[in-house]
């Protein structure tokens, strides 16, 4: 009895479990709190709390919605590779028809309320982030590499969307954010593709350029490189101090070291190291904009 009881009040709670997942809650917080330090940055460190926590959450959750989006519009192909045939989706756990209409649920609840809590600029860079995500870099994955250059879109613009959130405006230090996320993020997902380059065969993804690991490393360098001017940006236009400059270019001439490194003689264990050194620099970064942004 107490079994069959344990097993009627399980689903539910699996279920809610499945939904949580299929939103893909770690990507989410680390682009709700991109957002956050884009508009902290743009309002010189006098971020309103209210401004901050309703930018942050709405951002959150239209991020969720979008990614959500993204697992069912790529259900067919997450059950063929490996590392994704556990998602909510492929496993069963949860139908196709209902992560549809929670992840569209999600979508615009977040965006209504970016507009309504804070304004209608963001919500639209929101819903452009969205439609590049779910219109352009998932179609052109099985098509071209594109898509990794594009992809980066919607990853940068989060920044915008915190930025326009505090300053009610599109302005040069904003992109200067936005380019060093951009930027960032292509070793960053070159060296992830290259780790999964089996699996992506499987179902056709082209998220790596022809011409095998050294063209690979090339790009890597070449993007890593293009952050050593790009970091600068924030201080040459008046938001960040030498802190924050010291850091930054300390942290990004060891990513560009990694690199090099890495693309003498791509391996997958090369890559993992530029993919680690990815995942320790960008945070690097905010953490360096939060302490040493210019205060007015």
């Amino acid at each position: 009895m107490e079994s069959s009881i344990t097993t009627m009040q399980n689903p539910p709670a699996s279920k809610l479990a499945a939904f949580y997942e299929l939103t893909k809650p770690g990507i989410v917080l680390y682009v709700a709190i991109t957002a956050g330090v884009g508009a902290f940055v743009g309002s010189r460190g006098s971020l309103q709390l209210w401004l901050g926590f309703h930018t942050i959450l709405g951002t959150g959750i239209t991020t969720a919605g979008a990614l959500a989006l993204n697992q069912y519009t790529e259900r067919d192909a997450d059950r063929v590779m490996k590392r994704t045939r556990g998602r909510p989706i492929p496993s069963g756990r949860l139908s196709p028809q209902s992560a549809l209409y929670f992840s569209l649920a999600l979508l615009f609840s977040g965006l209504m309320y970016l507009t309504f809590t804070v304004s209608w600029l963001p919500a639209v860079i929101a819903a452009f982030s969205a439609l590049i995500y779910e219109a352009v870099y998932t179609p052109l994955k099985s098509r071209s590499y594109g898509a990794t250059l594009a992809g980066g879109v919607p990853g940068a613009l989060p920044m915008l969307i915190g930025w326009s959130a505090a300053t009610g405006m599109l302005e040069p230090a904003g992109f200067a954010l936005f380019g060093i996320t951009y930027l960032w993020q292509l070793p960053h997902v070159l060296a992830l593709a290259w780790m999964l380059r089996e699996d992506y065969r499987l179902v056709g993804f082209k998220l790596i350029p022809r011409g095998g690991g050294r063209i690979i490393g090339m790009h890597m360098v070449t993007a890593t490189a293009a952050l050593l001017p790009t970091v600068v940006s924030p201080n040459i236009l008046g938001y960040t101090g030498v802190w924050y400059l010291a850091g930054a270019l300390l942290a990004t001439t060891y990513f560009l070291v990694v690199t090099i490194f890495a693309a003498r003689n791509m391996t997958s264990a090369t890559a993992r190291k530029v993919f680690q050194a990815s995942l320790l620099y960008h945070p690097i970064l905010l953490g360096l904009m939060l302490f040493d942004t210019i205060r007015l």
